[in-house]
């Protein structure tokens, strides 16, 4: 049994509600999550600052946190445990307050968050009540609110059998929960396991009479998508076969307990809820593995798979249920190839057809009645679709630099469907770094029927950038038409080729960038375009346009002359 240490809880009122702060080595974000606390507009709670054993200067900073607040407390586990439960846990043992609410020191909490979920606790006697959860990149700034349709609507939910689509909503940081409840129902994170939100919050579900659910931000959740490997969260290491692993694990301990606890009923729901996120995460990312990866991560996830509910395949879309499928077929690297362009209409290189007329990825017609229910592409029209939404592979094949600031590249283009005409074809490939879009048309020859190559060089040289020069990225797309109709498409770049720089002296010299060439390296693998401003950009004219915002238009114009006639 694990000893706690000892804590010094301030002499107060009894809380209103407890914030559990959990860190580890995080001495530098655990300040903003703790005044985030200090913040709140209901200010009758009590902070814990509950440390995993930290390695850092956390402990000090902590102990200072508590020295300024007398609400705020510091608990140290004496060892690290690994994981977020058992900080959590050792906190929910020393709480005060009636209602508890738990947050990561990397994060926030708005400030109103504590007054609104107190308040419909205090309207109607719930087991818990959840709110929204703002995400912001950390990379780009951009907000965006998780599960947003799911949050859109207050209302009260008598039980998770109403809205098992809620399964989707699986965070246990969203949530107030009533102290009562989770002692009634001897409810506390897993330990020795990872991903043990999914697992508290489907337990918190099923053994909720009922929940409120509120519209309003009551958490701030700060991501970090593309994080260097080694420091990377543990949702974001599905690099780590490990990381498999524990997610097939926990799935299993979900699917116990649903049974355990008389909730089978909703195992659709949550094997949906796996399917189209959990095992989504992980398609998106294969094209971007090798061979040794994806025979582990078959091996992993295919007895799994085996097991969910039929309906849950059904209910995905047709892109999805093929990656799935291949997956389980052991067709692996055909699975890598479906993969890339999910959710972006990317057509398969290739179709067979049965002797009903069906039509089914790949080349061959699938052996199994199983296999060809879920590789059958018959109802996407690929042969009748309207044009702007027929469905191509454009793939670029070759990648080189040209003179100058030019690339030159190959391309392919599948047309499964035989939407284009037998010959020659006129196709763009566009680019807008910036208002004004940069077209390059070349020709597509016939190589075969369906199949289309040709070449194409971009100067980017050419680009028409903005007057206060341009900083970021974009990928190129491809577009065909057929009489006043357009078609744009992604275009596939070769998930690895050297990259290529250029500066270029935009504007007469008045506005210099360097170039860089490269591939995206995540998502659909395309062809990625990226603009830094160098010299006199970098130096006068973006920090001009910072400054002067929305009225900088003539003050930049006035800069852009006198930078180019300085570099005459």
């Amino acid at each position: 049994m694990t000893t706690l240490p000892d804590v010094t809880v301030p002499d107060a009122t009894v809380p209103d509600v407890t914030v559990t702060v959990i860190v580890y080595n995080d001495a530098e974000r655990l300040p903003r999550a703790v005044a985030s606390l200090r913040r709140q507009t209901h200010a009758n709670i009590e902070i814990i600052i509950s440390d995993d054993h930290s390695t850092d200067n956390t402990p000090e900073v902590a102990r200072q946190l508590a020295a300024e607040d007398e609400r705020v407390s510091y608990l140290r586990l004496p060892e690290n445990s690994g994981g977020c439960s058992a900080p959590r846990n050792r906190a929910i043992e020393v709480a005060r307050a009636p209602y508890l609410m738990f947050l990561d020191s990397d994060d926030e909490l708005p400030e109103r968050a504590v007054e609104l979920l107190l308040a419909a606790h205090r309207e109607r006697e719930v087991d818990f009540v959840m709110g929204a959860v703002e995400r912001v990149r950390v990379d780009t700034g951009r907000t965006s609110t998780w599960m947003p349709h799911l949050v859109a609507e207050r209302r009260t939910v008598e039980g998770i059998e109403a809205e098992p689509a809620l399964f989707f909503e699986h965070l246990s940081t969203s949530k107030m929960y009533r102290r009562a409840f989770l002692d009634r129902g001897d409810l506390r994170f897993p330990e020795g396991i990872h991903y043990e939100d999914q697992l508290f919050s489907a337990q918190a579900y099923c053994l909720a009479r009922a929940f409120t659910i509120i519209p309003d931000p009551v958490y701030r959740w700060y991501i970090a998508p593309y994080e260097a490997a080694e420091s990377a969260s543990i949702s974001n290491q599905r690099h780590k076969l490990t990381n498999v692993r524990d997610r097939i694990h926990v799935q299993r301990l979900i699917d116990d307990f649903l049974t355990s606890s008389g909730h089978e009923g909703v195992r659709e729901a949550k094997d949906y809820k796996f399917l189209k996120h959990d095992f989504r995460m992980y398609a998106g990312d294969l094209p971007f593995r090798d061979e040794e990866w994806m025979a582990g991560f078959a091996e992993t996830v295919n007895p799994y798979l085996a097991g969910l509910a039929p309906g849950a395949y059904a209910r995905l879309p047709r892109a999805e249920r093929v990656v799935l499928q291949l997956v389980r077929d052991g067709r692996l690297a055909e699975a890598q190839l479906a993969a890339r362009g999910l959710g972006h209409g990317v057509a398969p290189r290739e179709t067979s057809m049965d002797a009903e007329g069906r039509v089914y990825w790949g080349p061959e017609v699938p052996a199994s009645a199983s296999a060809r229910a879920e590789l059958d592409l018959t109802d996407q029209g690929l042969d009748s679709r309207p044009f702007p939404s027929a469905q191509f592979r454009h793939e670029i094949t070759r990648v080189e630099r040209g003179p100058g600031a030019s690339v030159d590249l190959t391309v392919r283009t599948y047309d499964p469907g035989l939407r284009l005409p037998v010959g020659p074809q006129v196709a763009t490939v566009l680019i807008a770094p910036g208002r004004h879009r940069m077209k390059t048309p070349f020709r597509l020859d016939p190589v075969r029927p369906g199949v289309f190559e040709g070449s194409v060089r971009l100067d980017l040289a050419a680009a028409q950038l903005p007057l206060n020069g341009f900083a970021g990225t974009r990928h190129p797309v491809l577009q065909l038409t057929s009489g006043q109709l357009r078609n744009t498409a992604l275009l596939l770049a070769p998930l690895a080729f050297p990259t290529l720089r250029a500066r270029v002296d935009y504007r007469g010299g008045a506005l210099p960038h360097e170039v860089t060439v490269e591939p995206e390296g995540r998502a659909s693998g395309r062809l990625q375009l990226r603009w830094t401003p160098v010299g006199v950009t970098s130096r006068v004219i973006r920090p001009l346009a910072r400054r002067a915002g929305a009225k900088a238009g003539s003050r930049v114009r006035r800069a852009a002359r006198l930078a180019a006639s300085l570099a005459r």
